[in-house]
C-alpha cells in the first residue's frame, strides 16, 4: 500500500488499539466496516481482474471507519489529512541554496578571480568531507546504527503533531498514539526526503556559485590573483594542481606552471585576460566534485523515497492485521510458535495456548509447540535459522512458568539466545496458573503473586523483551493485557 493508505490504516489501528472501552467504535461499527470493506475490495479486485489482497481490504476498511468517525466528530477530519511540511521544504530549499550560492562568491572583489577563493574552497572541502562520512557510515557495521538518530529526522515529517484541540478524550488519546507510531514508521521515508532535499540543495548552492562566476565574467573583466601569509608560490601551485586535476583531465583544460602562479601573486600587474582560465578551472571542478555527485546522491534518495512512498512498510503479518485479514485471500492459518523453558505443557495448558493463539491471530490460528528446553540448557543453533519450521509463523513466544524465580544465568541465557543475530522477533509469556494453584487460598497469596509478577516484568525489561502474564487454564482472565501488548506500538519494516 502507498503512504496515504498506510497512514489511514495506522490511524485506524491506533484508534482500535486504544479504544478498549468501545467509546469511539462499537463492535457493530467494526463488524460493519469489515463486511463492507470486504465487498468493496472484491468489487475493485473484480474490476481490475486481480485477487483481493489483505492490503486492499485494510485500506477500504480504514476509509470506511475514518469516514464514520468524521461524521460523528467533524473536528477529527483535520487529523485524516496529511500535512507534511518537509515536502514543501524540499521544494523551496534548493531554490534558496541556488540564490545563496550565487551570492557567496560576491564576498570577495567582484573584479577578481581569487585562486585561493575561501568560499569556493570551503564548498569543495565540505562536500569531500560529506562523501567520506557517507562512505564511512555505508561501510560501518549495522550494530553502530543509532535508532535515536531517526527520532529527530522523523519529527521533521510533521514539525508538530497536528492534533485538533477539541477532540473527545478517547480520540485525543488515539491521536497521540498514532502520532508516535507514525513518526517511527515514517522515519525511513522522512530520511529519504531529507537526504534528497539536502543533496539537491548542495548541488544548487555549487551551481549558483558557478553561474555567478560566469555571469560576472560577462559583465566585468576579471583579474586573477592570490595572496597568502603562510603559503609560498610552490605550495600554492602544488595545491591548485591537485585541486584542478579532475577538471583538467576531463575537460582538457590548459594547465599552469609554477612561474604563472608566482606571477599572479599579489600585488602584481598581470593581464586581465588571465581570469578566464581560472573561472573554467573552478567551474569544471565544482561540476565534477560537487554538482554531479550531489545530483546522483539526490537521485538515489529520490528513488528510495518513491519506493517507500508507493510501498510503505507496514507489517501485515502482525497479529492485529492477521486477525483482521484471516478470511481475506489465500493466506494459510497464522501460527503461534511457542518455546517453553523448563515447563512441561499439559493438556489443559495446551488447550489454553490454542485459545491464546485464536485470541491474538484469529479463529484459524494454530500453535506450534516446540519441545521444552531443560533447566540450564539452551537449544542448539539459532532460532529461525536454516530451514524455517513454518513460513507462516506470525508470532514467536518464549513461555516461562511463574513458579520459577528468574535467574540471569539460566532464564537470562535462554532469552539472550533469542537475541542473537539471525533470531526472530519474540515476546515472553509468563503462565501464572500453576503459581495460583500452589498459593491456593493463602491470605498473602495475592500480594506474593504480584511481587513475583513484578520481578518477572523487571527481569524481561532488562532483556528488552515484551512480557505478558497469561493464565493458560483460564486465558480469558488476562485477555485485556494480551490484546494490549500484542497490538503493535511501532511498525517496523
Amino acid at each position: 500500500m502507498d503512504e496515504s493508505a498506510a497512514r489511514q490504516v495506522m490511524l485506524v489501528h491506533a484508534i482500535e488499539s486504544t479504544d478498549a472501552a468501545r467509546q469511539i467504535l462499537s463492535d457493530d461499527d467494526r463488524a460493519y466496516a469489515s463486511q463492507s470493506a470486504q465487498s468493496l475490495a472484491q468489487w475493485d479486485a473484480s474490476s481490475s481482474q486481480s485477487p483481493v489482497t489483505p492490503a486492499l481490504f485494510l485500506q477500504k476498511r480504514a476509509g470506511l471507519i475514518l469516514k464514520r468517525i468524521e461524521e460523528r466528530t467533524p473536528s477529527f477530519g483535520a487529523l485524516t489529512v496529511s500535512k507534511n511540511w518537509l515536502r514543501s521544504l524540499a521544494s523551496v530549499l534548493p531554490l534558496l541554496a541556488l540564490l545563496a550560492g550565487a551570492l557567496a562568491d560576491r564576498i570577495s572583489d567582484p573584479h577578481r578571480v581569487d585562486l585561493l577563493s575561501a568560499p569556493l574552497l570551503l564548498v569543495i572541502a565540505w562536500n569531500l568531507l560529506v562523501y567520506a562520512l557517507l562512505l564511512f557510515w555505508w561501510l560501518a557495521p549495522a550494530s553502530w546504527a543509532h535508532p535515536e538518530q531517526r527520532g529527530w529526522m522523523a519529527r521533521l515529517a510533521n514539525f508538530k503533531a497536528s492534533i485538533p484541540g477539541k477532540l473527545p478524550k478517547p480520540l485525543a488519546a488515539a491521536a497521540t498514539t498514532f502520532a508516535t507510531e507514525w513518526l517511527a514508521a515514517s522515519a525511513p521515508l522522512t530520511q529519504a526526503r531529507l537526504q534528497r532535499a539536502i543533496h539537491f540543495s548542495a548541488a544548487a548552492f555549487a551551481l549558483g556559485a558557478v553561474i555567478s562566476l560566469y555571469v560576472r565574467g560577462l559583465l566585468s573583466q576579471y583579474q586573477a590573483g592570490w595572496e597568502s601569509t603562510f603559503l609560498d608560490a610552490q605550495q600554492v601551485h602544488t595545491a591548485l594542481s591537485m585541486l584542478f586535476l579532475s577538471a583538467m583531465s576531463v575537460f582538457q583544460l590548459p594547465g599552469f606552471s609554477l612561474a604563472q602562479v608566482q606571477a599572479l601573486g599579489l600585488p602584481h600587474t598581470g593581464v586581465a585576460a588571465a581570469g578566464a582560465q581560472w573561472v573554467h578551472l573552478y567551474g569544471g571542478t565544482l561540476l565534477l566534485l560537487v554538482i554531479l555527485p550531489r545530483v546522483a546522491l539526490a537521485g538515489v534518495a529520490r528513488w528510495r523515497e518513491k519506493k517507500l512512498s508507493s510501498n510503505f512498510p507496514v507489517d501485515l503479518g502482525h497479529p492485529y492485521f492477521r486477525k483482521l485479514t484471516q478470511n481475506i485471500g489465500p493466506a494459510l492459518p497464522a501460527v503461534l510458535r511457542v518455546f517453553p523453558y523448563s515447563f512441561n505443557v499439559d493438556e489443559a495448558r495446551d488447550k489454553g495456548l490454542n485459545n491464546v493463539a485464536k485470541l491474538l491471530l484469529g479463529e484459524r490460528a494454530s500453535v506450534m509447540l516446540r519441545p521444552s528446553t531443560g533447566y540450564g540448557q539452551t537449544p542448539a543453533g539459532l532460532p529461525g535459522s536454516g530451514n524455517p519450521d513454518n513460513p507462516n509463523v506470525a508470532l514467536t513466544v518464549v513461555l516461562f512458568n511463574l513458579n520459577a524465580t528468574p535467574e540471569q544465568e539460566n532464564h537470562g541465557a535462554f532469552l539472550d539466545w533469542f537475541l542473537q543475530p539471525g533470531g526472530p522477533g519474540f515476546s515472553v509469556l509468563i503462565d501464572e496458573s500453576g503459581y495460583l494453584e500452589r498459593m491456593g487460598g493463602q491470605n498473602t497469596g495475592a500480594a506474593r503473586t504480584q511481587e513475583r509478577i513484578a520481578l518477572w516484568r523487571d527481569f524481561c525489561t532488562q532483556h528488552k523483551a515484551l512480557v505478558s502474564i497469561v493464565n493458560l487454564v483460564h486465558p480469558e482472565t488476562r485477555k485485556d493485557e494480551l490484546e494490549r501488548n500484542f497490538a503493535p506500538s511501532t511498525f517496523a519494516p
